[in-house]
């Protein structure tokens, strides 16, 4: 296998892992939001069912999760799985997972502003969806920008755990190369490393942009 064959199948393998990317972001963030608000419920019992599912999710692994996604519908349910389940299960079981993490990063953004502001806006006659959105949401979402970069950077490398259901992302593409005849070898490591490295970089950096966009709250 040439050098540009191999490079050739690791890029149709990282569309792959952008899309698990984007997808799970796409998920993930709002669904966060909405995670947050059941947590912060006055309904009890939706409030200790949400703070069991953030549990769960920040106790056990994403790999685990990944795998009770994909074969519960049938070991649990005898439902039979469809070819195109796969991807859609690694992308379900990345959502629900990052949501939690999301979650506990807007809970301890919005507690982190204080309560005054709360009171200033009920003075000034906000209802309190305005208070929220106008006066609370774009502050929280300046302080916690820094966690969410972190959490989105190592999405970027946990897309690499949905090679234990075999979708065919840019690590399992790799390991697909190397087992082959006449392969690159280790050549294919370093060469989807590289891949994982850049694309990291440039969330990086446009989380930084965005970071700075938003400097001039104070």
């Amino acid at each position: 296998m040439t050098f540009q064959t191999m490079v050739l199948q690791l890029s149709r393998g990282f569309l792959t892992t952008l899309s698990i990317f984007f997808l799970t972001l796409l998920g993930s963030l709002p669904l966060g939001l909405l995670v947050y608000f059941g947590r912060k419920s006055r309904f009890a019992p939706l409030r200790w069912l949400i703070k069991v599912y953030i549990s769960i999710m920040r106790g056990t692994p994403l790999m685990l999760q990944i795998m009770v996604v994909y074969f519960g519908p049938n070991l649990l349910l005898g439902l039979s799985i469809p070819q195109n389940w796969r991807f859609w299960a690694a992308i379900t079981a990345f959502i629900i997972n990052y949501a939690a993490y999301f979650a506990e990063i807007y809970r301890g953004g919005i507690e982190s502003i204080p309560l005054g502001q709360y009171e200033a806006a009920a003075v000034l006659g906000y209802s309190k969806s305005q208070t929220f959105f106008k006066i609370i949401l774009p502050q929280m979402v300046k302080r916690v920008i820094p966690p969410v970069t972190n959490e989105i950077i190592t999405l970027v490398k946990d897309t690499s755990l949905a090679s234990a259901i075999a979708v065919v992302e840019i690590f399992t593409r790799a390991r697909q190369i190397v087992v082959a005849p006449n392969s690159p070898g280790m050549l294919t490591f370093a060469v989807a490393a590289v891949f994982y490295y850049v694309f990291n970089y440039l969330v990086a950096f446009t989380m930084e942009r965005v970071e700075k966009a938003f400097a001039y709250y104070r």
